[in-house]
């Protein structure tokens, strides 16, 4: 016959909230500009990957 465990195993915490990545603002995205010409000057900017979540959009050192 089995014995009875008297006590409950204790619960695991709860999992933390993620923390949101600086740079994208936790959408994973960021803005580059787009430059052209010989002198570089700026037309527009483009939606590029976070490389700092690599897209997402937790902070990774949290």
């Amino acid at each position: 016959m089995a014995t009875k465990r008297t006590t409950k195993p204790p619960k695991s915490p709860a999992p933390a909230e993620p923390v949101v990545c600086a740079p994208c603002g936790g959408s994973g995205m960021v803005a580059a500009t787009v430059r052209v010409g010989r002198k570089r000057r700026p037309v527009g900017q483009q939606d590029g990957i976070c490389l700092n979540c690599l897209g997402t959009g937790t902070n990774p050192d949290a």
